[in-house]
């Protein structure tokens, strides 16, 4: 006795088949201009992927650094082979190695120097932590606009295909169905746009948290580099 509600693996593997085919007819019936928004969608997904990778804490701004630095470097600068292992260690890290190697190569630094050689640091950091956002927000911002011309395409062809010449056969549902597949361009722009706009925001937001975080670090660190760099009377 067989239960009713139990799907065969041949009939699973036959529905997942049908679904692949209709997949793969829709990306056909909307022509050339959804192969753009396709190679959109896969960068789109490495770029996010990407960033999400590189934009953890752990390899940005790890909470204890600053801390860990500033007990390290209680009584005397560090040696350079330590100041190699936190530059190596995360973008924060870098940021500190930068000021500390600035004091370490001119003793008496000033204040003015010291913080001069933190924003050139800082500011490479943040060019670091922007790499691949503005091709992430271009995606969101282009996607739609491709959608779109994907579709003004197909509904070009569809009213050209029946024109005057052929208006007396011209059959409503046919015309109904080329126009839905013609939509099929902008449904699929927003797909990949909305995705996108989304990581880009959220990434933008994190990056904004990550460069607050450096600044203040930085502000500690001048203040404690500037006792170790001055002798004392």
């Amino acid at each position: 006795m067989r239960c009713s509600g139990l799907v065969s693996p041949q009939a699973a593997q036959a529905s997942r088949l049908t679904r692949e085919s209709d997949l793969l007819s829709i990306l056909q019936a909307a022509g050339w201009p959804i192969v753009p928004l396709v190679l959109c969608s896969i960068v789109a997904l490495a770029l996010v992927i990407e960033r999400f990778l590189s934009l953890r804490e752990s390899r940005v701004a790890p909470p204890r650094l600053v801390d860990e630095v500033m007990s390290v470097t209680r009584t005397a600068l560090p040696p350079a082979d330590t100041l190699t292992k936190l530059a190596e260690n995360s973008i924060l890290g870098l940021v500190l190695a930068q000021g500390l190697r600035a004091a370490a190569a001119e003793q008496r630094i000033t204040e003015a120097n010291l913080r001069g050689a933190f924003e050139s640091a800082g500011r490479d950091a943040v060019h670091r932590l922007e790499r691949n956002l503005s091709a992430l927000g271009t995606i969101a911002s282009a996607a739609p606009l491709l959608g779109l011309l994907g579709t003004v395409i197909g509904m070009i062809e569809i009213f050209g295909a029946s024109g005057p010449q052929a208006s007396a056969g011209t059959n409503p549902a046919d015309l109904a169905h080329g126009i839905s597949v013609a939509l099929y361009n902008t449904a699929f722009g927003l797909i990949v746009a909305i995705p996108s706009l989304i990581a880009y925001r959220h990434f933008r937001a994190r990056i904004e948290g990550y460069t607050l975080a450096l600044e203040q670090s930085a502000d500690r660190m001048v203040p404690h580099i500037l006792r170790l760099s001055t002798p004392r009377r």
